[in-house]
């Protein structure tokens, strides 16, 4: 199938993460929170597939695995988006405890396996430091961006090159302004995200 094919009420895209995907989405009646996903349903009207919010606050990879069924496969979906691995990394550094690259990538491929005839797309876990102890994190979140692109070359998915895009567009209005603790999007930092999110998967 392709990405065309998804602009069609029949289809179904889960988008499944931590709390930037989250976005206070379990407190919305529409499910779909007031972040990027919000953006992407109302930027794609009335073509628009039906579009699930299962993203969840705190979440790393591991716990993604552990509700996969449910929150995820459940649905039967046409299209998978995950972002997933800040929090991979930032546990290591508020509340030691850390997750390994291989750890990741052994989570992540969990919940790629049963996806093999679905479409996927990654999205890259993102940080813009605003503070300097946050620039120290690189060395933790790198690995985990590596193992990320390899796995969408592997698993044949799209990759959103969401660091990428945040540290270069950080670079021109600042990080505050992407977002304002170098982790959680602003309203500006999520309409850039929803619009690369588009960009790649229907370009």
């Amino acid at each position: 199938m392709t990405t065309d094919n998804l602009l069609d009420p029949r289809r179904t895209i889960v988008f499944a993460g931590d709390s930037v995907t989250d976005c206070g989405r379990r407190d919305d009646p529409a499910g779909l929170g007031d972040g990027y996903v919000k953006y992407l349903y109302d930027d794609l009207g009335t073509s628009r597939p039906m579009i699930l919010n299962a993203g969840i606050s705190g979440n790393r990879a591991v716990d993604l695995v552990a509700r996969w069924e449910t929150d995820v496969l459940a649905h039967s979906p046409d299209l998978v988006s995950v972002l997933i691995g800040i929090n991979d990394t930032w546990r290591r550094y508020d509340e030691n405890d850390p997750t390994s690259a291989e750890q990741f990538e052994a989570a992540y491929r969990k919940l790629l396996d049963p996806l093999r005839q679905v479409r996927l797309v990654l999205v890259e876990p993102f940080l813009v430091p605003v503070k300097d102890e946050q620039r120290g994190w690189r060395e933790d979140l790198d690995p985990k961006l590596e193992v990320v692109r390899r796995l969408a070359g592997e698993y044949g998915a799209l990759l959103v090159p969401a660091d990428v895009e945040f540290t270069a567009r950080a670079a021109e209005v600042g990080p505050e302004t992407l977002a304002d603790d170098g982790v959680h999007p602003t309203a500006a930092g999520h309409r850039l995200l929803a619009d690369l999110w588009q960009r790649t998967v229907f370009s």
